[in-house]
Order: structure tokens, then sequence, then C-alpha cells
């Protein structure tokens, strides 16, 4: 059973604010492994003209260059926000051992129906992780709602 870390996931507020001011959407994330942050990543889709540059995709990549493989044991993915279906689906992949997130897809859209605008959508797709998690051969564990007043609060940062 995973026990969440409360340093992890400050981390992926802090990476989450940095993406926020640079113009990206404030979503942050950290990939750990025994107790030791192995990535560190913000969102950089807006700021990279790249749809697919999730933070979690982001820390996910980064942590299979730095460990030199694409499957991801024991690794606990922290991210403020429920990953999206891509990023529930690379958690798969690499095999994560689990993922912690923050705010839910529910937040995001609710923050979506009375927020969004042309620069910033905060669009969802209404597909829970742990649908994702559950139809896969992998035995990812979730923790859900960790530290979300802090990361439904990253919606509300002006950006």
């Amino acid at each position: 059973m995973i026990r969440p870390n409360k340093k992890f996931m400050e981390l992926a507020i802090k990476a989450a604010k940095r993406s926020r001011d640079i113009g990206d959407y404030a979503i942050g994330a950290v990939l750990a492994k025994n107790g030791k942050v192995i990535a560190v990543c913000g969102n950089r889709a807006k700021t990279s003209e790249n749809s697919s540059a999730h933070a979690e995709v982001l820390a996910i990549t980064k942590a299979n260059k730095i460990m030199k493989s694409r499957h991801l044991k024991d690794c606990i993915l922290y991210t403020t926000h429920e990953p999206c279906p891509m990023c529930a689906s690379l958690a798969v992949w690499a095999k994560l051992k689990g993922v912690v997130y923050g705010a839910s897809y529910k937040d995001m859209k609710e923050y979506h129906r009375k927020h969004a605008n042309k620069k910033y959508l905060w669009r969802t797709i209404d597909i829970p992780c742990k649908d994702i998690f559950n139809k896969s051969p992998e035995n990812i564990e979730v923790v859900k709602g960790f530290m979300r007043g802090e990361c439904i609060k990253l919606f509300h940062d002006k950006i």
C-alpha cells in the first residue's frame, strides 16, 4: 500500500507553478522510487506547441532516460491533477507501481465549466485514470485527492 509523501506532492506543486509562470497550464508531476525523486516536470503543452507534453508524460520520459529502462517498476507518479487517459495509459506501459494525484478530473471539469476561455481551455476527457488501470494487466495503485485543496488552488492562480 502506498503511503503518500507530502514532499513529493509539494515538488509537483512547485513545478506546476513554474509552468504557470511561463504561460502553460499549472500542472506538475514528480516520479519517485524508494523515497527518492527521479524526475520533476511541469506541463509544457502550450509553450512547446506539443499536445503530448503533459507533465506526467515528461516526468515518465525523463525517468525512462535516467533509469535506462522503459519499465519503471516500483516508481510512483505524483501529479497535481488526475492523469488524463493518455497519461494513465503511459503509466500502464511504464509499469508504474502507483499514482498519487491531487485534483480530480471532476474538479477540472467543474473549473472548465465555469472558467474556460480561448487561452486556457482546461479540457478533460471524462474517463477516470482508475478505469484505464482497471482495464490493464498492471496492478497500479491509486491514491486520489492527496493535497487536493492545494492542487485545486492551482486552477485559480493567475495565469
